[in-house]
């Protein structure tokens, strides 16, 4: 567990639950938010040896004309391979775990938010005391990530297979929050458990 000092809430939830609008909504509250994903893009940028590491087992076609990663190349590749996909976790997950570690011991707000889409399936969830679902049904997580992403449907599904189960994911829940509807009751609903949080640690 995090020292005693930092307390952490682990935001996890499905592809297009609604996640990345409830870590917004937190940051607006003025608490610091630690983005796996943000990370994840950073340990793979232009000039990081894992990008090499990457491009070397996939071959160049992973690489943008400018050498970047093409992130719907490396996606397609993956979701479709379990071995690929094991492959690319066991570089990719410890260089994230180190930088995380590293932004939540900087971190300076009451209590931190990691966000993270594979909190409950990697060793993320020993970085947090609580942990909060931002969850959504499968046929909004398609819906929502399609019209935001213009991402084929099959890639959505085949996405959703490879993370936790649904119901698994909820039964983590420390704190669970359904978001089916409005921007303004997502809001509401992160207010109160800010609130919650606050007292908590203060």
């Amino acid at each position: 567990m995090n020292s005693a000092k930092k307390y952490v809430v682990g935001l996890t939830g499905g592809i297009g639950s609604g996640k990345s609008a409830a870590a917004e909504i937190f940051r607006a509250l003025g608490v610091e938010v630690i983005d796996a994903d943000a990370l994840a893009r950073e340990v793979v940028e232009l000039g990081q040896p894992a990008l090499s590491d990457i491009a070397a087992h996939f071959g160049s076609g992973i690489l943008t004309d400018e050498g970047n990663l093409n992130r719907a190349a490396l996606r397609k590749i993956v979701f479709s391979n379990p071995e690929h996909r094991s492959w690319l976790e066991n570089l990719l997950h410890p260089l994230i775990a180190e930088l995380l570690q590293h932004r939540l011991n900087a971190a300076k707000s009451p209590y931190t938010i990691l966000e993270s889409p594979l909190l409950l399936e990697t060793e993320q969830y020993k970085l947090v005391q609580r942990v909060l679902v931002i969850d959504a049904s499968e046929e909004t997580q398609i819906d929502r990530s399609v019209r935001r992403d213009g991402s084929d449907e099959e890639v959505i599904r085949s996405i959703i297979a490879s993370q936790i189960d649904r119901l698994e994911r909820i039964q983590h829940a420390d704190d669970l929050v359904t978001n089916e509807e409005s921007l303004e009751q997502l809001r509401e609903n992160i207010e109160t458990l800010h609130s919650k949080y606050m007292r908590m640690v203060t």
